[in-house]
């Protein structure tokens, strides 16, 4: 199976789309924006709106002329365009008025797009008659008990590193948590499959033991994220110390190697009947591999 998605886009929409996230990454290092102990948490509902933009993109719902821009490898620079650019915005909006916080607004605003194009996707599978969230209401729960059982085991044994980390941290376990939870629950119970092959592998594993009769092999895999997840955020203290802004700003990154493809799978589990779609994870995964 092809990966939905995954060939370049042509020249024409292309070419301008990296030379705009350029420019706007010029801008930023110009802005140079604050970036603080809240900025991942306001990055979440723009790493929510690239999951849902390329879902609709799997969904087949863009019309022709805008469909390249939300394919597997351009949609996060269309999403990293947009939020870098009202970034931006609010960071001009907290200098010119009291009282304004960027990373609220940033927030905010991302939570407004990713609430509007998740309820088109939940509407438009409502009529498509595809819309079936058990799995995805399961995967949340178990995601956020299990990164939160995580996050409070680290917090107990490695205080400083917890302190030091912050909410930067947490996001960082909470999004590798989502998509090792989701890996999990597609491949063992909706028959999907995995084109990492690192993470191939230690599915492979977990089938292996004598536990999969019982539960699966998808733990073993979720075991393996969130445990690496711990040790990046305690890798990154130090960094944090030296440097903050550019430490959490790396700690948003990997966060985001994890919420991509987690919560592309958690929205396309819900709004799609195809249960092999779970075996589409985004490009960024194949990248870092179960980093």
């Amino acid at each position: 199976m092809v990966l939905a998605g995954a060939e370049l886009p042509p020249l024409v929409y292309a070419v301008p789309l990296v030379l705009a996230f350029l420019g706007v990454v010029a801008l930023l290092w110009a802005v140079h924006p604050p970036v603080t102990d809240w900025t991942a948490v306001a990055f979440v509902p723009w790493m929510l709106t690239g999951a849902i933009l390329h879902v609709l993109y799997v969904l087949d719902v863009y019309p022709a002329s805008v469909e390249p821009l939300f394919g597997t490898l351009t949609v996060y620079i269309t999403t990293a365009t947009v939020a870098a650019l009202v970034w931006i915005l609010m960071t001009f909006l907290a200098a010119v008025r009291q009282h304004f916080d960027a990373d609220r607004g940033l927030g905010t605003v991302g939570t407004g797009f990713g609430v509007t194009f998740v309820m088109f996707a939940i509407l438009t599978s409502l009529e498509n008659g595809t819309f079936t969230p058990f799995w995805s209401v399961i995967g949340a729960v178990v995601a956020a008990v299990v990164a939160a059982v995580a996050w409070v085991l680290l917090s107990l044994r490695y205080t400083e590193v917890a302190a030091k980390t912050g909410r930067t941290g947490a996001v960082v376990v909470f999004a590798h948590t989502v998509d090792g939870i989701t890996t999990a629950i597609g491949y063992d119970q909706l028959g999907g499959g995995e084109r990492v092959v690192l993470s191939k592998y230690i599915l492979q594993a977990g089938e292996q033991l004598p536990t999969y009769d019982a539960i699966g092999a998808g733990w073993l895999f979720v075991l393996v994220k969130v445990l690496l997840a711990l040790v990046v955020v305690a890798a990154f203290k130090e960094y944090i110390d030296e440097q903050p802004r550019y430490g959490r700003l790396a700690l948003a990154f990997v966060a985001a190697v994890g919420f991509g493809p987690g919560l592309h799978n958690l929205l396309l589990f819900a709004v799609s009947s195809d249960v092999t779609a779970a075996d589409v994870p985004l490009a960024i995964a194949h990248v870092a591999g179960v980093a």
